[in-house]
């Protein structure tokens, strides 16, 4: 799920998507027009986004309508928290490629 949530992250358009559905629920037809992408294109960046969780979908009619996840967003808060939070080395201390920093 980590790569999942990562690969969200790291396309402008996918980007410019979050940022349209901060404001609330869009519809794909009004992403399309805001975007000027292609269908597949949208559907492909989609596909990304709902399978990491950060953004839902719901189909109504021929339509398919978007919202960011409260709870995807939290769960890739968690993985960036644990990815990025201090370890404890037991005390040792590790310096270049070297197991003990030679200064010590």
């Amino acid at each position: 799920m980590t790569i999942k949530i990562f690969k969200a992250f790291c396309d402008e358009n996918r980007l410019q998507i979050i940022e349209m559905l901060r404001n609330g629920e869009k519809c794909g037809c009004i992403l399309l027009e805001d975007l000027k992408i292609s269908q597949p294109t949208l559907s492909h960046h989609m596909k990304v986004l709902c399978d990491s969780g950060i953004i839902e979908d719901n189909k109504k009619g021929k339509w398919i309508h978007y919202t960011i996840s409260n709870v995807g967003v939290e769960r890739a808060i968690k993985v960036l928290m644990h990815l990025t939070a201090e370890t404890k080395t037991s005390g040792k201390i590790f310096c270049c490629t070297q197991e003990f920093c030679p200064q010590e």
